[in-house]
């Protein structure tokens, strides 16, 4: 580590084990779309016949996925960012727990309000969580309207 960067990585001092320019290549490498879990749903969806659209930017949260046909949308979400209540969705880190506590929150809160809005809209939301994909059957997504 040069001389000025934040952060020792040595245990017990609160600071990051990665430079800021590491760091900041690590959070640039996480991805909002195209996920392997989400690519995973996609493609056992796919064989089962559904056809959708992938994040709509018209629709409050941009979905994952769309159905029209159908009127649902799934969001796939990752358990520690969405804040899961699995073992990994309580996992907070130890180093500058404040902004991440307050980061899953708003993300918490921002989940809300897009399914309260697609909600309002007339959609079926649908959330698929990253844990639940190994052992999650497809064809019991309730994706298909009642009289379709």
């Amino acid at each position: 580590m040069g001389a000025g960067a934040k952060g020792g990585g040595a245990k017990g001092d609160g600071g990051d084990v990665f430079t800021p320019a590491q760091r900041s290549a690590v959070m640039r490498a996480v991805k909002s779309s195209d996920t392997k879990p989400e690519i995973a749903l996609r493609k056992a969806l796919f064989a089962l016949g559904y056809r959708y659209r992938l994040n709509v930017r018209t629709l409050p949260g941009k979905p994952d996925l769309v159905f029209p046909r159908h009127g649902a949308v799934i969001f796939v979400h990752g358990c520690f960012w969405h804040g899961h209540d699995c073992k990994r969705g309580r996992r907070v880190p130890k180093t500058n727990r404040a902004y991440w506590v307050d980061k899953i929150a708003r993300n918490k809160a921002r989940d809300e309000k897009a399914r309260n809005a697609l909600t309002a809209l007339g959609w079926r939301v649908l959330t698929v969580w990253e844990c639940e994909l190994k052992t999650l059957d497809p064809a019991s997504l309730k994706i298909r309207r009642e009289e379709d």
